[in-house]
């Protein structure tokens, strides 16, 4: 089965970035996925963890060398990471980023790199780096793309044929539309979360307060526990759109307060409220057990899975739980985890036998 791409570089092997990869590799859509990241360390956990294949501590010919290029670097050095890699890019190649705010960034790069389309997975962790990393975090997720006029519609059919291929669902919106919706959803929230806390931190009550902090109080703010740095850029790089929605969220404020003295009146606001959160899509993420999963490329025909499942059976090893990857005409993959490391790797043995790729 032919993979979408031979090489992949990913610059910015963080939580997405690395989630990218992996997502890649899993699904044998590319046939070598390598890394850049100014951080040594960045690097040498994703090779550890088998997240590339490969990692460059600079850019240089290699970066000719790829079809598909995406730039997972922090928001506040997307752009300038995206002009300096221009030099070094393949006219014909693909590129890509999956920044939080996409104006600026659409802007300053399409026309810039090559087959430009700036695009946004609505995924993410308060937890950061490679090690935190899985290909799970894209399955399902709602992947923004931002095309604009300089946006060459091939480019923008591969980049959609890419997503859906990583078990995400594509989401086509102008890029200040994007902004603006996601200053309320994801900006917001996290100036929210960050206010909270500050309150609690200036009270001079606060270890009683984070005495009796429940769930509630740590599921708002839960987001306030990611990369300060990263959140940072990514309020700042999006402040006119956050700006905006934080002037309405004063009014709403104002409004809720009013509303204390009128109790049937902020009943009816409260059951309005319940209705749209209780009317929120249910993002169910498919993850196995990173230790002991295996994924196995088969060809799109007749009996592949009965194939795979009856060579272990034979062999008295047990599936514990097993998924079904995207398929593509060409084929597909099989995910499949296992109780214990000895069983995977008899099954790695097995399947590599009768002539699978295993990954």
């Amino acid at each position: 089965m032919k993979p979408l791409f031979s090489k992949v570089g990913i610059f910015g092997i963080g939580l997405l970035g690395g989630s990218v990869a992996l997502g890649l590799r899993e699904r044998f859509l590319a046939e070598e996925v390598h890394a850049y990241d100014p951080d040594p360390k960045a690097l040498e956990d994703a090779l550890a963890l088998q997240v590339v294949d490969q990692v460059h501590t600079a850019p240089g010919a290699w970066v000719g060398e790829l079809e598909l290029g995406v730039l997972a670097a922090p928001v506040g050095v997307l752009v300038e990471e995206g002009r300096r890699l221009a030099r070094y890019a393949n006219p014909k190649s693909l590129w890509m980023d999956v920044g939080s705010v996409k104006g600026p960034v659409v802007t300053a790069l399409s026309g810039v790199l090559p087959n430009f389309v700036g695009t946004h997975p609505m995924a993410g962790s308060e937890k950061a780096g490679v090690e935190a990393a899985h290909a799970g975090l894209l399955q399902n997720a709602v992947w923004v793309i931002s095309p604009d006029e300089k946006t060459p519609p091939e480019a923008l059919g591969q980049v959609r044929a890419l997503v859906e291929n990583l078990g995400a669902y594509p989401l086509v919106i102008p890029p200040a539309l994007h902004d603006r919706l996601v200053a309320r959803v994801s900006h917001l929230p996290y100036l929210l979360a960050v206010s909270l806390n500050r309150l609690v931190a200036q009270d001079p009550h606060q270890e009683l307060l984070m005495f009796l902090a429940a769930g509630g109080f740590r599921d708002l703010t839960r987001v306030a526990s990611g990369s300060p740095r990263m959140s940072r850029d990514m309020v700042v790089a999006n402040k006119e759109a956050l700006k905006e929605a934080a002037e309405e969220l004063r009014g709403v404020l104002l409004e809720l307060e009013s509303l204390l003295e009128q109790p049937d009146a902020l009943l009816e606001v409260a059951q309005e409220a319940k209705r749209t959160r209780d009317a929120l899509p249910i993002v169910k993420r498919s993850l196995l057990p990173s230790m002991h999963e295996l994924v196995v490329q088969v060809p799109d025909r007749p009996g592949q899975i009965a194939r795979v499942s009856t060579a272990l059976g034979e062999a008295g090893i047990n599936i514990k739980q097993f998924e079904v990857l995207a398929i593509r005409d060409e084929g597909g993959a099989i995910r499949m985890g296992f109780a214990t490391e000895e069983e995977r790797e008899q099954a790695r043995q097995i399947l590599q036998g009768i002539g699978y790729r295993v990954r």
